[in-house]
């Protein structure tokens, strides 16, 4: 009698073929090496390209992608489309095949970071409509490819294949004779003749084999997922609503795509045997999985975050193994909906809980995220490893028992719990997306501000005036926005010293906002994820100094102290940059005090205070006593702006506000302002470059302000040389700064020093100072020694200091005390051939001479 109709179908079987030898195993185990030996390197070289064109300021290289993606492809497709056409064997074309879909979507993908970071947003939107189109187009070419005939109507169906093999051989009939059950095909929903209807993961019931769409073996892949996303719930934070769900779509999109990739026909190729062997599902195809996982991961995320990707993908490629090994004991295979819960949950991590753009070298001097990102990756790693031994110790046995779907559930739950608590309790709970600024169109006018008396009094009037008609226009010109905003509960933020908002919004509301006629423009206004915990403050590590320091002897500060008794007693600086340690020796002397004289818009310390410790050195070159300031008789107030080093236009108007008119803790800056407590003059040793979210003119109206009021604002020209033109980042290359480059020891123009012109051909810099090798104060009470312009700045607001003290008519009077600086600033050594338009776009007026700055002070107040 003729069998009946099995009730499972028969595994697929794949007698050996003679004559194929070693040959093709030898070929696919190199071209395997081949592919991540391109891929990896060519993905790192990509984003320390884009990190040194971030470090030393050009415009970004948007074709550096496109040349990575098109060189990845011709070196990687070439060998793998030959390994996918010319072998004899299944699973050697498999294997071809799976790595050639790969490497073209790694080539897709790639293109897609021709998109600037800063729109993260729009970036997501792309990779998710990108990878949900290659999944469609692969699996509509593995259906046409897959054309399974209903039994009795002809031969016996062919095994199914990996994604366009030839015709592999026909399924051994059920003993007893007669025709052999057909292979489920890899079309998803096909009816199974001898079961039920196939589910969309291709198996009986749906993926896993049985038990409805969740089977045991889909809900394992679940908890695998959810448990090499624990390290990034952890210590990463998610972006905004519109961000999260975004990542949330591209990762899914990405697992359907990885599904189709390494669907039903993939592993079919391996299944050798009857029953088929595990330790070939899960070594074999693990590996070959595992290559192809890497060359997805690779494309998956913006410059940066695709990076833990490369490292966490690839050992999940055995997980799979063995979760298709699991399925077979079950009687069918696994289906894509287990690759595709894996590896979307696990690419989720690195794409919902990292920003791009924070992933840098920026970065990278302290545990800042950076450090957490490959904490976390390395973690996720370490899970993926863990999850690979033990599913194939636990489900690819070969008397292994098949999984059970309330112990599978139970372990995602369980996980799914985990998750939570790890994520609300030790993580970073909420969302922490980019803001808006906001720039209105009518800026206020501070033209005609009487000039009033010579001296502080007069500084004060002017002060005092500037800031009521720069409030005054806030006041009037922002209450329609900011209420609507408020209406829409997106958190607005008014400030004046740039009539301008920050706002909660995507592009959406960018869209929005930059549509209103009072809008003059939208800016991003980046905001750096929270950490998992802070990190630890820097300590000196230098000996202190025992007498004046070289860089102070060189533009002979040390002599005006003891030739013309000047320390710059009665003059306030002002410095904004990453803190001050307020209880260094050198430094905590010469605080100000009082309830107005420091502001920490970050973290809201009440006390001064650096983790940095950048903010303590330029303090210290400025007014350090012990040797390391240029005016140690000067006092000093402090704000934060670059807490992590990376800033934002928002942050740094906080500062530049404070300083206009500081105001006590909890205060706000429209109505509790007080100008009479300005300082004189205000070292910044930064710069907002469009990382940050600035413009050329982000800045201007707020330089202007404070130069109106008599403030003299000092700013470093940047550390982006030799390049012509590279002071470009605000606020060096406004008119009404005075911006410092730097020299060496022997007056040497530094390599790093940024060269002018300035936009518009305007001379840049004003003037240069000691800038190589400079030690200064440095948090924990000891010191340090640092390079940069940013060294070379707060030494010129020394200066400025002690020619204000030796002569107080001269405070707030910026024209005559810039004429000064420059009538006796001495030549500095520039390169012979003078380029960028000569020595004024080096060096400026030259080396700034304290001594000679000083006594024509002193005989400018004769006059």
């Amino acid at each position: 009698m003729q069998a009946g109709p099995p009730t499972a179908p028969v595994p697929p079987f794949h007698p050996p073929r003679p004559g194929t030898g070693p040959w093709p195993v030898v070929a696919a185990a190199v071209t395997g090496v081949w592919a991540v030996l391109v891929t990896v390197p060519g993905q790192l070289v990509g984003w320390v390209f884009d990190q040194l064109v971030l470090v030393s300021g050009l415009d970004r290289t948007v074709a550096v992608w496109p040349v990575v993606a098109l060189v990845t492809v011709l070196l990687v497709g070439a060998p793998t489309l030959a390994l996918a056409l010319l072998p004899r064997s299944p699973a050697i074309r498999a294997t071809g095949r799976a790595w050639l879909a790969g490497t073209l979507a790694l080539g897709a993908l790639t293109l897609l970071r021709a998109l600037p970071p800063v729109h993260h947003e729009a970036y997501l939107a792309a990779l998710a409509a990108t990878a949900a189109l290659l999944a469609l187009v692969l699996a509509w070419l593995t259906r046409r490819r897959s054309t399974p005939r209903v039994p009795g109507t002809g031969p016996a169906p062919s095994v199914p294949s990996a994604p366009g093999d030839g015709p592999a051989p026909s399924v051994p009939s059920v003993p007893g004779g007669g025709p052999a059950p057909s292979v489920p095909s890899a079309t998803e929903g096909a009816p199974v003749p001898g079961g039920t209807p196939a589910g969309p993961g291709g198996g009986a019931a749906g993926p896993g084999g049985r038990g409805g769409r969740f089977g045991p073996v889909t809900l394992l892949a679940v908890a695998a997922g959810l448990a090499s996303l624990l390290p990034w719930a952890w210590v990463g934070a998610l972006g905004g609503a519109l961000e999260t769900l975004l990542a949330g779509l591209a990762a899914a999109a990405l697992g359907a795509l990885a599904g189709v990739l390494l669907g039903p026909r993939f592993w079919a190729a391996f299944a050798v045997g009857a029953p088929p062997r595990p330790a070939r599902l899960v070594l074999v195809g693990g590996l070959v999985a595992g290559v192809t996982l890497a060359l997805l991961g690779a494309g998956a995320g913006q410059s940066g975050a695709q990076l833990p990707g490369l490292l966490l993908l690839p050992p999940l490629g055995f997980v799979l193994g063995a979760l298709e090994a699991a399925a077979r004991h079950a009687g069918r295979p696994a289906g894509r909906g287990p690759v595709r819960w894996l590896v979307g949950l696990a690419l989720l991590g690195p794409l919902a809980f990292t920003d791009p753009e924070e992933v840098t070298v920026l970065l990278a001097t302290t545990r800042d995220v950076p450090f957490w990102v490959a904490v976390a990756a390395g973690a996720a790693f370490a899970v993926a490893v863990l999850l690979a031994v033990g599913y194939g110790v636990l489900l690819a046995r070969p008397r292994a028992r098949a999984p059970r779907r309330g112990l599978a559930g139970l372990a995602a739950a369980s996980l799914l719990a985990a998750l939570v608590v790890v994520y609300a309790v030790p993580g970073q709970p909420g969302l922490h997306g980019e803001r808006l600024l906001v720039v209105l169109r009518e800026q206020a006018d501070l033209s005609g501000i009487p000039a009033g008396a010579p001296g502080r009094a007069g500084r004060d009037a002017r002060a005092a005036e500037v800031y009521r008609r720069l409030v005054a226009t806030a006041e009037r010109s922002q209450g329609d926005l900011r209420r609507e905003l408020d209406r829409l509960r997106l958190h607005p933020t008014p400030y004046y010293l740039v009539n301008a908002i920050e706002t909660d919004g995507g592009p959406a509301v960018r869209a929005w906002l930059a549509g209103r006629p009072e809008v003059a423009r939208v800016l991003v206004s980046q905001r750096l994820r929270p950490l998992p915990a802070a990190a630890p403050p820097t300590r000196g590590d230098v000996p202190a100094p025992t007498g004046p320091t070289w860089n102070v002897s060189l533009i002979g500060a040390d002599r005006v102290w003891s030739e013309l008794g000047v320390t710059g007693a009665g003059v306030v600086v002002g410095s904004s940059d990453s803190g001050v340690d307020g209880r260094h020796p050198a430094l905590a002397a010469g605080f100000r005090g009082g309830d107005d004289s420091w502001y920490d818009p970050w973290e809201h310390r009440p006390t001064p205070a650096d983790r940095g410790g950048h903010g303590t050195h330029t303090v210290g070159s400025a007014v350090g006593r012990n040797g390391i300031g240029v005016a140690p008789g000067a006092s000093w107030v402090g704000c934060v702006n670059l807490d992590r080093n990376l800033g934002s236009p928002a942050r740094y108007l906080d500062c530049l506000q404070f300083m206009l008119a500081p105001f006590p803790p909890g205060g706000n800056p429209l109505t509790d302002g007080r100008p009479h407590r300005a300082p004189d003059v205000l070292t910044n040793s930064w710069g907002c470059p469009p990382v940050e979210g600035c413009d050329p003119g982000a800045l201007r109206p707020a330089t202007a302000a404070l130069a109106a009021a008599g403030i003299l604002v000092v700013a470093a020209a940047g550390n982006t040389g030799p390049y012509c033109g590279s002071i470009a980042d605000p606020p060096a290359p406004y008119p009404d700064v005075l911006t410092v480059g730097a020299v060496d020891r022997a007056r040497r123009l530094t390599e790093f020093s940024s060269r002018g012109p300035a936009a518009g051909g305007a001379a840049k810099p004003d003037l240069v100072a000691p800038g190589a090798g400079v030690p200064s104060a440095y948090p924990g009470g000891g010191y340090a020694t640092l390079d940069g312009t940013s060294m070379a700045t707060p030494q010129v607001a020394g200066v400025v200091a002690l020619m204000w003290s030796a002569n107080p008519a001269l405070v707030g009077d910026l024209d005559r005390t810039r004429r000064i600086l420059a009538d006796t600033a001495t030549p500095a050594v520039t390169p012979a051939d003078a380029p960028c338009g000569g020595t004024r776009n080096l060096a400026g007026a030259g080396l700034v001479d304290a001594y000679a700055a000083v006594r024509a002070a002193r005989a400018a107040d004769l006059g």
